[in-house]
């Protein structure tokens, strides 16, 4: 009993670095958790990741990668596969920075994520699929 207490304070620990990322390309962000709530804004991206920082019935409070928060539906979000560069990168076409550069990515770049590896992802960006190194990506849950 006493180790499945520990069990679960660590995974909810876990919970608190929970990504999702915007199921539509239109999705309203409200000041509160309610549909009554005002808009706050909208944000039009797809995929776009977002971090899950409070819960409330079928309301998510979130926060982007430029820390602009708010109350979204969880109806409007989905399981992260996405990131966003928050430093200049390049793009390989094999997991090492040893192997054939394919691209510059900019920063603020959406990346979807196809698979990750221990230190790397493999994504597609536009019309470049490749690796990238996990640093400086904002939107990749600790738990895999």
């Amino acid at each position: 009993m006493f180790c499945i207490f520990i069990l679960q304070s660590f995974v909810k620990g876990e919970s608190t670095q929970n990504f999702s990322m915007l199921k539509y390309n239109k999705v309203n962000v409200r000041y509160g958790p309610s549909m009554d709530s005002p808009i706050k804004f909208v944000y039009k991206k797809i995929s776009l990741p977002v971090k899950v920082i409070d819960k409330k019935d079928n309301f998510r409070k979130v926060i982007d990668f430029q820390k602009n928060n708010g109350w979204i539906h969880k109806s409007q979000l989905q399981k992260s596969k996405s990131a966003i560069v928050i430093s200049e990168k390049i793009l390989f076409k094999n997991p090492t920075k040893y192997s054939q550069p394919l691209a510059k990515i900019n920063k603020g770049r959406l990346l979807l994520i196809q698979k990750c590896k221990k230190e790397w992802c493999k994504i597609k960006t536009g019309n470049y699929l490749g690796w990238v190194n996990k640093e400086k990506l904002w939107g990749i849950n600790i738990i895999e």
